[in-house]
């Protein structure tokens, strides 16, 4: 399976001639990452995770393309591109179902903590292929489950870097790469990764940079 990581969050995998796409966010080359796509994961509502208006052009293009996302996102997308409504699916965590031909487990709830006042939305990780897990915002670890390769959310206003080693440990993937990652610079993305790389070795875990555009086999 062909992984390809786009800025930020966005995820784009390819097996058999179809593809899925994890969160297209408007940090992210949303229509790009979009294009040819058979089916879309979001992990919850916030824009960096969904670009909404691309995200309804592409259901509107694509008449073969099917979403999932929890509830609150479904039912937006589905006031926004009404002759695509039976195409957008709701998921919960503790799911199973296919996408597109990927077999997708769904995980977690809710998103992590920003602030007390800032209220808590729903957050569904995935599982794809009993391989690719991405979590969205949220360090929910899969249970049962051994995750091949861990999508890692390096940065962001809820997290820090103790609980981004954690989670690593926790999951404890033979391969990690990062997401969530725009709002660094390279200096800060080079000492993040740098303490996740070393400490997950430890734990069996290798790590490694991936740019927005590249490319690797899963």
């Amino acid at each position: 399976m062909k992984l390809t990581k786009f800025t930020h969050a966005c995820v784009r995998l390819e097996k058999d001639g179809r593809v899925l796409v994890f969160d297209p966010g408007n940090f992210s080359e949303a229509e790009h990452a979009l294009a040819g796509a058979d089916a879309v994961l979001i992990t919850h509502e916030h824009a960096d995770h969904i670009d909404v208006d691309a995200v309804v052009a592409a259901l509107l293009d694509n008449s073969s393309l099917r979403l999932f996302a929890p509830a609150g996102v479904a039912g937006q997308l589905r006031g926004k591109a009404d002759s695509a409504a039976e195409r957008i699916h709701t998921v919960a965590a503790g799911e199973e179902f296919d996408a597109a031909g990927f077999a997708v487990k769904s995980f977690g709830g809710q998103h992590a903590l920003i602030h007390p006042q800032i209220p808590v939305v729903a957050n569904v990780g995935y599982l794809v292929d009993s391989n690719v897990y991405h979590p969205g915002d949220s360090f929910a670890i899969p249970d049962g489950v051994a995750v091949q390769t861990l999508l890692v959310p390096i940065h962001a206003p809820w997290n820090k870097v103790s609980e981004v080693v954690d989670f690593v440990i926790g999951v404890r993937a033979p391969k990690a790469f990062p997401i969530h990652d725009a709002l660094l610079n390279p200096t800060g993305a080079g000492m993040l990764e740098g303490h996740v790389t070393r400490i997950g070795a430890r734990y069996g875990t290798e790590f490694r940079h991936l740019s927005s555009g590249d490319s690797v086999e899963v």
